[in-house]
């Protein structure tokens, strides 16, 4: 990553100018060039300093906002073409939809599911995401590899559950297998941006024997889990009936506790459970559109005061759009309503928390926050610039205020990952994004047929 010295100045591979930066204080520094050689972060100098920097490309970024990378922490790459179909419904969803949506998914359908959702994460500016475990999980891999993105995906793990097609069904041992071949296959692929992980769907639908392998598995290759966690009252009294033991008390004992699980939805969290998983490093998600709309408010505030990392996803594009900053928008809006009003405390979930967990705090859930979510030197030149010229957003008293409370994806105009550039003037420059959408409307209709939804 050193600079290279060149006859006149300092030569870098790709530098970015005139851009603003927000700095660990959250103050707007302007008119800043950052240097980016072999895809980190090798420097940041005020221009008006006398720039010694110069790069085989020079991007202008003036007026724009120099951000790290969002990173989704919990989505359904495989339910993109669900859009629209589950607002307005009674429960259950997942039986009722879900489950006969996904059984019905061919391959090709997968591949091109994720290559839209890639798409559209791309023109809103996230860099990287974790997916929740899906069906042929080999064809998202290739797509993920394809669009220049970042991301942990893992297989969709389920051997029991009412209303679970038997085609959607695996022993531990064919899981534990299937799983491996994945791994072998895609695990660093990519130039490393492609990192498959164990999944569980949910403790409704994994037996004792699947969780515990599972969880070994991932010890054994060192790589993480992901799972739904106490996302609604019906798991909790599934456990507390069958195991005699909350949710997260149950994982610890089949130890799948631990630094490298991901948790997601954390809903229904008792004061113990937030002290348990604290005490073993569990990385939490919040999904704040789907735990509003479906589950209720999250203990944001304990969680976070009891030092846990929380990161942020959109939980799949079926009722959502696959936007950060309304999902920040939304989480703080809840949590304010729900937590802080009561008590007359306008600061229970401030702007910068918000940030931090919409890149830190996602790139901790992957496994990379020494990596991802931070512009600073050594970090990976995951990043995206968002226009601040215009009427929604210039001027502003505080930069930072104002981006989480008007801004949207719409607003990224450009994306970097490992300092290569994916999107230019929301152009997407790795997906052919026509023939992405003229495919998807057909696709839909199929597995829509098939599925009987």
């Amino acid at each position: 990553m050193k600079l290279k010295k060149k006859n006149i100045g300092i030569h870098c591979d790709l530098l970015i100018r005139h851009c603003a930066v927000l700095s660990d204080a959250w103050e707007l520094r302007e008119d800043q060039a950052v240097a980016i050689q072999d895809g980190k972060i090798a420097a940041i100098e005020s221009e008006d300093q006398g720039l010694a920097l110069q790069g085989d490309t020079v991007f202008d970024a003036a007026g724009k906002l120099l951000l790290p990378g969002f990173v989704d922490g919990h989505t359904h790459v495989c339910q993109q073409l669900l859009r629209g179909r589950t607002t307005d419904e009674y429960p259950m969803i997942w039986t009722r939809f879900l489950v006969p949506f996904e059984s019905n998914l061919q391959p090709e359908d997968v591949g091109l599911s994720t290559r839209l959702a890639c798409l559209e994460m791309i023109k809103a500016g996230i860099t990287a995401f974790a997916d929740a475990g899906g069906v042929h999980m080999d064809q998202a891999a290739e797509a993920v590899a394809e669009s220049g993105m970042r991301a942990a995906l893992c297989r969709s793990t389920m051997d029991m559950g009412a209303g679970i097609p038997d085609s959607m069904k695996e022993s531990p041992a064919e899981h534990i297998r299937h799983t491996e071949d994945l791994y072998r296959a895609y695990h660093g692929s990519a130039d490393g941006r492609v990192s498959i992980w164990c999944g569980l769907r949910q403790v409704m639908t994994c037996s004792p024997g699947l969780i515990r392998e599972s969880a070994q598995m991932a010890r054994n290759y060192r790589t993480g889990l992901h799972a739904h966690l106490c996302e609604h009252k019906d798991e909790v009294s599934f456990c507390l009936q069958n195991y005699k033991k909350r949710p997260a008390a149950f994982l610890d004992e089949m130890q799948a506790l631990g630094p490298n699980l991901l948790t997601a939805h954390n809903v229904m969290l008792s004061e113990g459970d937030i002290s348990l998983l604290a005490k073993r490093g569990v990385k939490i998600v919040h999904c704040p559109q789907a735990n509003l709309a479906n589950h209720g408010f999250p203990k944001t505030p304990r969680i976070l005061e009891a030092g846990l990392s929380v990161g942020i996803g959109n939980d799949g594009a079926s009722a959502v759009a696959l936007d950060m900053f309304e999902q920040m928008r939304i989480l703080k809006n809840g949590v304010l309503a729900y937590w802080g009003l009561p008590v007359f405390d306008p600061l229970v979930l401030p702007t910068r928390t918000l940030l931090l967990m919409a890149t830190l705090g996602g790139a901790e859930a992957l496994g990379l926050g020494d990596r991802l979510g931070k512009i600073a030197p050594g970090r990976e030149a995951d990043l995206i610039l968002v226009d601040l010229r215009q009427p929604h957003l210039y001027p502003s008293q505080n930069p930072a205020h104002t981006l989480v409370a008007c801004a949207s994806g719409r607003d990224v105009t450009d994306v970097f990952i490992g300092g290569k550039p994916v999107m230019r003037n929301r152009e997407v420059l790795t997906l052919d994004e026509e023939k992405i959408l003229a495919h998807s409307a057909s696709k839909m209709r199929a597995i829509i047929r098939r599925a009987d939804i």
